[in-house]
């Protein structure tokens, strides 16, 4: 993006769709605007055009919804060829600085790890099968947000890892503790009690099978639970239908559900509460 200032209310806009030229956050904007290099008629059409970039006819990048909503547009690369995701890594990382990307398998691991210029770090999380893509320099603001993630098994571990991955990439501290199903009860008592202690503002608790840690657990704290079905069973209501729907019939209050497997999901929600909860913490006057 180009901005050449002719006078005082007349501003000239040149816009490059390109992937070595950058376009300015929303931050960036404002800023101008308040220091008086670009008029409010000229920020709205900034706003405008950076909203949404196209690719090719291939794919619609919603570049400002990290500002607008608190959470990144996440690539999903299931279902998507190694060049497709590619392609869109390198738009996302020009217009944001860093990209998540979920779901990734080898191939596309190896893609990205290939196809990224000098500047560009890749960081791979095998088990969630998720990348984050940034430029050197990005980083992640803290937002004092805490978070809270259990598993009921070792098997579950991947889909945690997912909501880890996301919650951490927006700014919340993560405290997680695996392998705490029913069968040993006794295992959640201290995990419970060390997110207690440290006053976390939200729990996501991961589970198969028969799903019933997450009810547990939430007749036990008083912050909201986030209870995430996975696709660990077999037999009757395999593939994580028989988890989803004793989740869903939960006698135990203050516990929300998502999809199946669905970890992504599970972390964005859990990191609205937490940001949430955080930004009043701060604000509250000291003692």
């Amino acid at each position: 993006m180009l901005i050449v200032k002719k006078g005082k209310n007349d501003i000239l806009l040149v816009v490059f769709w390109h992937l070595s030229e950058r376009m300015y956050t929303l931050k960036e904007i404002l800023e101008k605007t308040a220091r008086g290099e670009l008029t409010p008629e000229a920020a709205e059409r900034l706003v405008h055009l950076q909203a949404v970039a196209e690719l090719e006819g291939l794919a619609h990048i919603d570049c400002c919804r990290e500002h607008r909503t608190g959470i990144p547009e996440i690539i999903l690369a299931e279902n998507k060829t190694e060049e497709d995701v590619v392609k869109i890594v390198r738009l996302m990382l020009v217009e944001n600085g860093r990209v998540l990307v979920s779901r990734c398998s080898p191939q596309h691991i190896e893609a990205l790890k290939g196809a990224m210029p000098v500047g560009v770090s890749v960081q791979v999380y095998e088990r969630a099968r998720m990348v984050v893509v940034k430029r050197d320099g990005f980083e992640v603001k803290q937002t004092g947000g805490r978070v809270g993630i259990l598993t009921a098994g070792t098997s579950d571990i991947p889909v945690a890892e997912e909501a880890k991955i996301v919650a951490e990439q927006m700014g919340c501290e993560v405290f997680a503790s695996y392998d705490l199903g029913v069968a040993g009860l006794h295992r959640v008592l201290q995990p419970l009690k060390d997110l207690i202690s440290r006053d976390v503002d939200v729990v996501v608790v991961v589970a198969g099978r028969e799903g019933a840690l997450p009810s547990v657990v939430a007749g036990m704290v008083t912050v909201p639970i986030i209870a995430v079905p996975t696709s660990n069973s077999y037999g009757f209501g395999e593939k994580g239908v028989s988890t989803l729907m004793a989740m869903l019939q939960s006698c135990s209050l203050g516990l929300a559900v998502v999809n199946i497997d669905a970890g992504v999901s599970a972390g964005a929600v859990a990191t609205l509460i937490a940001n949430r909860a955080a930004k009043f913490r701060l604000a509250r006057p000291s003692c």
